[in-house]
C-alpha cells in the first residue's frame, strides 16, 4: 500500500494538455467502460505510483474498495465514475496525451494478468478489471464529493458541453463579440467550449466554410449559427466512428478510432479540397498545426 500524499493547494496550477484525446476519443473510452463497470463492486484497487500529472490522493483512491459503481459519464475530457456511499465519491479520470484504459474481462480462478509497461493502477471489480496505461505520466487520478464535484479545481472554470442545448449559434455569437482571437483558438479554449481540440476545431471550420486564423469578432451570426452546427457534427461524426486514432489512442478494448478517413482539411496540407478542388494550406499557430482551404473558407 502506497502512503496517502496531502492534496496541496497549488497541485493543479499546470493545466492539462489540449493534445489528443479529446471528447470524442473520450466520450469513446467512458461508453466502453460503462457497461463493464456500473452496477459492480470495488474488489480491490492497486496503485503503483502516487503521482502521475499530479499527486494522487492515495488513501482516497484505496478507500473505494467495497464501493458500487452506479454510473459512467464524462465533463470535458474528465471520465467520472460515481459510487455509491454517504459520501457519493466520483473518481475522476484524465488520459493525458498518452494514458490508456483498459478494461480486462477476468476469467474465473485464473491468475490476474501481469502488469503492463507503465500500468500505473488498475481497480478489480470482481470479473472486470480497469487498467490504466500512460507511458508520458500526464494523466490524472482523483476523487470528489458528488455534492462539490462541479466545484472541483479541475472542472469548476470549464465552458459548455457542445453536444448539449448549450451550444449553438447565438452562445457562439455572443461568446465572440469584440474578441479578436482567432476563430480556432477560440474554439478550443476550454473555458469557453470543452473538448474541440484542435483537429475537431479545423474541421469544423472548412465545415461552415470559415478561416480558422479569422477574428473571432469578425464572424455574422449566420456564420456562428453554421459553426456550431459543424462542431456538433463533427464531433457526432467522430464519436461514431470510435474516435481519431494517430498515435497513441485507443479505446477499452485496444480498438483504433477511424475518423482520420474521414478528414477533410487535417494533415492534408497540399492536396485538393473535396470540396471544390483548390489546395489544402498548413500553418502553424503556437506550435500547433492549422489547415484550411483557400478556395472556399472566407
Amino acid at each position: 500500500m502506497l502512503a496517502a500524499r496531502a492534496p496541496h493547494r497549488t497541485r493543479y496550477s499546470d493545466p492539462p494538455t489540449t493534445a489528443l484525446p479529446e471528447l470524442p476519443e473520450v466520450e469513446t473510452v467512458c461508453r466502453g467502460v460503462r457497461p463493464h463497470v456500473v452496477g459492480r463492486r470495488v474488489r480491490a484497487v492497486e496503485l503503483r505510483r502516487g503521482d502521475l500529472r499530479w499527486p494522487i490522493p492515495v488513501a482516497a483512491v484505496e478507500a473505494l474498495a467495497g464501493h458500487t459503481c452506479r454510473k459512467v459519464d464524462r465533463r470535458s475530457k474528465y471520465l467520472q465514475l460515481h459510487f455509491d456511499g454517504a459520501a457519493a465519491p466520483v473518481l475522476l479520470v484524465h488520459l493525458g496525451m498518452t494514458g490508456r484504459l483498459f478494461v480486462d474481462v477476468k476469467r474465473p480462478r485464473a491468475a490476474p494478468p501481469e502488469f503492463r509497461r507503465h500500468e500505473h493502477w488498475r481497480i478489480d471489480f470482481g470479473d472486470r478489471l480497469l487498467r490504466f496505461v500512460d507511458p508520458r505520466r500526464f494523466g490524472a487520478l482523483d476523487v470528489a464529493a458528488a455534492a462539490t464535484l462541479a466545484q472541483h479545481p479541475l472542472l469548476e472554470r470549464l465552458g459548455v458541453e457542445p453536444l448539449e442545448p448549450g451550444f449553438d449559434g447565438a452562445f457562439l455569437f455572443a461568446a465572440t463579440r469584440k474578441r479578436k482571437v482567432a476563430v480556432k483558438i477560440l474554439l478550443m479554449n476550454a473555458a469557453v467550449v470543452v473538448g474541440v481540440g484542435n483537429i475537431y476545431a479545423s474541421e469544423a471550420c472548412w465545415r461552415a466554410g470559415v478561416r480558422p486564423r479569422r477574428a473571432a469578432g469578425s464572424l455574422t451570426r449566420r456564420e456562428c449559427d453554421a459553426l456550431a452546427l459543424a462542431v456538433k457534427e463533427v464531433l457526432q461524426a467522430a464519436i461514431a466512428a470510435g474516435g481519431t486514432s494517430f498515435r497513441d489512442y485507443v479505446g477499452v478494448a485496444e480498438d483504433a478510432g477511424f475518423f482520420a478517413r474521414e478528414l477533410a482539411v487535417y494533415e492534408r496540407g497540399g492536396e485538393a479540397c473535396r470540396r471544390c478542388g483548390a489546395t489544402i494550406r498548413r500553418t502553424t499557430d503556437g506550435g500547433r498545426s492549422t489547415y484550411w482551404c483557400a478556395g472556399c473558407q472566407r
